[in-house]
């Protein structure tokens, strides 16, 4: 893998010198955009409005647009609005992992440490081992500061990217249910969840659709007609939602 980020981890008054590689990759089939007469690919230019032209990737500045003109930013600027967090991780809390809403997760960093951080590096790891908890800090990534958290998983410490409080949309707007749920379908509900609990294993789940999408497209290759699976028709239940939860711990029990 190679490294997308170097900086350090701030431990109070210790440097903890890390590189980040990415913890996650696209599952998805990587499907390209082509022309459905003559299926030639389909290539996107960054076209100049105002002159049609093509414009060279090297001349593509950021503007932020303030009364019909443009503020031109440069990378210095950028690094001047936070230049203590363009190559520090600093740790400013530490929080129960379960008190964060997994609303705010978008995605992990492996942490490596360079050989002379090493020891702090495994410092801190058997610390937030120990306590059960992850650390809370911001960092620069690509001109835009994160926030984040940084947790032991098995034997690394993984930061995870979330999102701040103004990027949650507020759920006001969203109709909720006023309808009164009796003791005995509050009974079954929790029976219906008792016998589908086990425990998080993540390597039952595998990505189907994009499998099953493969199968096809590989034998489209070889010439071959995909078969299609036909969706088996679900049994109606009841109107009641007690003949519906009763019915279901029914069939899980079968």
């Amino acid at each position: 893998m190679r490294s997308i980020w170097k900086g350090s981890i701030g431990f109070g008054l210790v440097n903890i010198p890390i590189k980040l590689y990415s913890a996650v990759q696209n599952s998805s089939l990587g499907l390209d955009m082509l022309d459905g007469r003559d299926h030639e690919r389909i290539r996107f230019q960054r076209i100049n409005e105002k002159t049609r032209k093509e414009v060279p990737y090297d001349q593509i500045v950021k503007g932020y647009p303030i009364n019909d003109n443009y503020v031109i930013l440069e990378d210095a600027d950028f690094e001047a609005a936070s230049p203590e967090k363009t190559k520090m991780i600093e740790l400013e809390n530490f929080v129960n992992i379960s008190e964060v809403n997994p609303m705010y997760y978008e995605t992990s960093y492996y942490a490596e440490p360079e050989p002379q951080g090493r020891k702090a590096y495994a410092l801190l790891f058997a610390a937030l081992t120990k306590v059960k908890k992850a650390g809370l800090a911001r960092f620069v990534l690509r001109s835009t500061e994160n926030l984040c958290i940084i947790h032991p998983v098995d034997k690394v410490l993984v930061v995870t990217k979330i999102r701040f409080a103004e990027e949650i949309r507020s759920a006001e707007e969203i109709l909720t249910p006023d309808k009164e749920v009796s003791k005995k379908e509050l009974d079954l509900g929790l029976s219906l969840i008792d016998q589908y609990t086990s425990k998080f294993n993540i390597e039952k789940y595998k990505d189907e659709y994009h499998s099953e999408l493969l199968k096809i497209i590989q034998a489209k290759a070889k010439g071959k007609r995909p078969t299609i699976k036909k969706l088996k028709p679900q049994k109606a239940g009841g109107d009641e939602l007690y003949d519906q939860l009763l019915g279901s711990l029914n069939r899980k029990g079968a």
